[in-house]
């Protein structure tokens, strides 16, 4: 984890609040390579769809409450009475289609760990197991979908995963570090390119 930085340090312009500052500096753009983590965010990626990332992260924890701390092995046991029991949860965003994506996601997730062993050796093979570095100096400069996304997302819907278009699957590469889009100006830049 960053060391805290002081109010004048540089980061990415859309780190703005202290949630986004607290999520800019600690986690977008770190390289994970834990299942559970890689569910997480596969997950609020497809929940953030047409919505802010503000929204999903203020919600987050609500979130890991809710679908059993992003366990897998239980997302993909639920029945309907525990969709209906998600539908009425305030605390996430109560969408049908995103709630069904979710629990046939998981046992997509589950199909992908017992071919490859772990959804981190499937999922980081679209960057050959390191992360892209980019030298972007301007927001308007970063994409929002790559080759490696398209070839991710027609992957993943192809093993049944809802809710991973292009863009959101350059979203979520962007939040696991699969790609470094820090701006070059941006502490966090130099020094996720050492990692």
């Amino acid at each position: 984890m960053p060391k805290r930085q002081p109010p004048n340090v540089i980061r990415c312009p859309w780190a703005v609040g202290p949630e986004y500052i607290a999520y800019h500096d600690a986690e977008w753009g770190v390289p994970i390579h834990d299942d559970r983590l890689l569910f997480e965010f596969l997950i609020l990626e497809g929940a953030q769809a047409g919505l802010s990332w503000i929204t999903i992260l203020k919600k987050r924890q609500n979130y890991r409450d809710a679908f059993d701390n992003f366990d897998p092995r239980i997302v993909a046991r639920y029945d309907k009475r525990k969709q209906q029991k998600l539908m009425a949860n305030p605390g996430i965003v109560r969408n049908r289609l995103k709630i069904e994506s979710a629990i046939q996601n998981a046992r997509s997730f589950l199909a992908v760990q017992q071919e490859f062993g772990s959804f981190d050796r499937y999922i980081w093979s679209f960057v050959d197991g390191s992360p892209l570095q980019t030298n972007r100096k301007s927001i308007k400069h970063v994409p929002t979908r790559t080759p490696e996304s398209d070839r991710m997302s027609k992957d993943l819907k192809q093993r049944g995963f809802k809710f991973v278009g292009t863009t959101i699957c350059y979203a979520f590469m962007q939040a696991v570090g699969m790609v470094n889009d820090h701006l070059v100006e941006c502490f966090r830049h130099a020094e996720l390119s050492r990692r």
